[in-house]
């Protein structure tokens, strides 16, 4: 009841809330075109508004202090017949209710996130956006409707009403064709397939080593590359930077022409990869976006299904049986940053034996005592520090200097206007789906009130168990130390954009103290770094982050020869 009081005080206390003058009256109604009328829908209905023309409004929804506002309804069974009104009961972000937008001219979009009906083997059945190759991206998705963007001004004393028709639908995305060095395979998983009551198919982009063709004998170890979803094998290019392209900032990286350098670096990689001193390996990015994000971490879930297990028994022996891999534990390598990072690791604690090491950079919490800023086991609310007399948020993103663009609460409040129970595809939703037992309903329970932010502990105490990998290291190093020597290395930088060198630090604390048998691994920072720095303290986070496919192959390559079993083939794949 007390963090109650402190969120409806703060409300009252923030700018676009409580207000004393009139609110406005606007309703806006959406309804579908002739043309896509005939069949019902579900799904999420998203209104947005955009105070500039820069791109659509679609392509403006944010978090940050460029965000625009956004408005979102459920919808089911929709058809020609019926027309959806957003006005003060629908909720929003940042404003919560339409009322509070300020008076100005927008540009305002309609997009409706289709929902499809899955009957899980659980027995549950639950309606989710099914990823359609754009990697769980509700602007880009193809099927889903929307509106072409209309301009409209909006007045401080009118009652006023606007009428949106969806008569457009995103259309498909075209898959990347094979090349000399690049290929791409796609299989159906038997596990997930199961687990979800409809094919499910899981992918990959293999970089293919130099003579691979001209050494049929070859049999190479693998590095597995986790991450969000890639479109394509990015960071490899056979061809010098294109004279004709036009340099373009980087916000990120306050850097001019970071185009051109994404290029330059992807054809350097390119001719190392051909030097006859590099090794010969295959490196795949894999595609395993889900129902509730990009990817599904990797990891078996009660809400997501058996991941961790479809990845390492059937898509990687898949792989290697079609490229020629060793096909053994001691051949197989996990890097990564931030979800990435995270993946990289759980895999290798999860399936100690079938990997030899993971490099993980900036991984996502992996110790739930700084889930972010978080303590979820000892924290009552995820949104406000505790206090008896003031309030203070929880930041969610900051830059290298500190400075603070959102908040957990803005976070959170952003994700159930674009979906509820857990489907907006957004960071702290996949958290739950990876995490969180399953409900009744069939969707993940929450670990908090998305409204509130007050923890549901319980929940918590399911994630420590099962998914804080500091805790399961530690419960289980009696199992797990001898299996894990020398395989861990992690790397985050200490500013990280969102807070998590501090679950880093909890880790290293673990790690060190080892001693039966020690870790042998390694845990390195990068000062006044940002996300995602992965280890080299040479080159800016702009550079090296386009260099993950080749830094780490000398440490790859002194664990293969320091670990690898009597008899393994060491020889048929180190060729000139």
């Amino acid at each position: 009841m007390k963090y109650l009081k402190l969120v409806l005080l703060f409300f009252c206390l923030s700018l676009y809330n409580c207000k004393t003058e009139t609110k406005l009256k606007l309703t806006v109604n959406v309804v579908l075109s002739d043309s896509l009328s005939a069949k019902q829908l579900d799904g999420r209905l998203l209104l947005i508004f955009s105070d500039n023309n820069d791109s659509e409004p679609r392509f403006q929804v944010g978090e940050g202090l460029n965000a625009q506002p956004i408005f979102g309804i459920n919808v089911e069974n929709w058809s020609g017949e019926r027309e959806f009104s957003f006005d003060d009961s629908v909720f929003g972000f940042p404003y919560d209710q339409l009322s509070k937008i300020k008076p100005g001219d927008y540009y305002i979009q309609a997009v409706l996130h289709v929902y499809e009906t899955f009957k899980l083997s659980t027995g549950q059945e639950v309606k989710l956006p099914m990823d359609n190759g754009e990697g769980q991206h509700w602007n880009i998705s193809p099927g889903n409707l929307y509106s072409k963007p209309i301009k409209i001004s909006v007045s401080a004393t009118e009652t006023q009403s606007f009428d949106i028709v969806l008569d457009e639908v995103i259309a498909a995305i075209e898959e990347p064709q094979d090349t000399e060095w690049i290929k791409h395979i796609k299989m159906k998983s038997e596990l997930l397939s199961e687990f979800w009551g409809r094919d499910i198919y899981l992918g990959a982009h293999i970089l293919l080593p130099k003579g691979f063709d001209e050494h049929p004998e070859a049999k190479y170890p693998l590095m597995v590359f986790q991450g969000h979803f890639p479109s394509d094998f990015g960071g490899f290019r056979t061809t010098p930077p294109d004279e004709n392209l036009k340099p373009e900032y980087s916000e990120r990286f306050h850097v001019d022409g970071y185009n051109i350098t994404e290029q330059q670096e992807a054809y350097n990689f390119y001719k190392r990869w051909n030097e006859p001193d590099f090794p010969r390996f295959l490196i795949i990015e894999i595609q395993h976006p889900t129902p509730y994000y990009d990817d599904s971490y990797a990891v078996n879930s009660a809400s997501q299904g058996p991941y961790g297990d479809a990845l390492t028994y059937e898509l990687i022996p898949y792989i290697e049986k079609m490229f020629r891999g060793q096909g053994a534990g001691w051949s197989r390598f996990l890097y990564g940053g931030s979800t990435g990072g995270w993946e990289s690791l759980a895999v290798q604690v999860k399936y100690p034996d079938e990997y030899n090491g993971c490099f993980a950079a900036c991984p996502d919490p992996i110790d739930f005592r700084a889930y972010c800023l978080t303590n979820i086991y000892q924290d009552e609310n995820a949104y406000y520090a505790k206090s008896n007399h003031k309030i203070i948020e929880v930041p969610a993103h900051r830059d290298y200097l500190g400075n603070v663009s959102s908040t957990v609460r803005e976070s959170n409040h952003l994700e159930l206007v674009l979906g509820d129970k857990s489907r907006s595809g957004g960071q702290f939703d996949i958290w739950e789906a990876t995490y969180s037992p399953q409900g009744e309903d069939g969707y993940p329970v929450r670990l908090w009130d998305k409204m509130s932010g007050k923890i549901n502990h319980d929940v918590a105490q399911y994630w420590l168990e099962n998914y804080d990998l500091r805790h399961i290291l530690e419960r289980d190093w009696d199992k797990l130390g001898e299996k894990l020597k020398g395989k861990i290395h992690i790397y985050c930088g200490d500013m990280d954009n969102y807070y998590l060198n501090n679950a880093v630090y909890l880790m290293e604390d673990f790690l060190e103290s080892t001693t039966d048998p020690y870790y042998d691994g390694e845990v390195d920072y990068g000062d006044r770094a940002e996300h995602c720095w992965n280890g080299d303290h040479e080159n800016p986070n702009a550079i090296s982050r386009l260099r993950y496919n080749s830094m780490y192959v000398p440490k790859i390559m002194k664990r293969i020869l320091e670990s690898a079993p009597i008899g393994a083939d060491l020889t048929s794949w180190r060729y000139k």
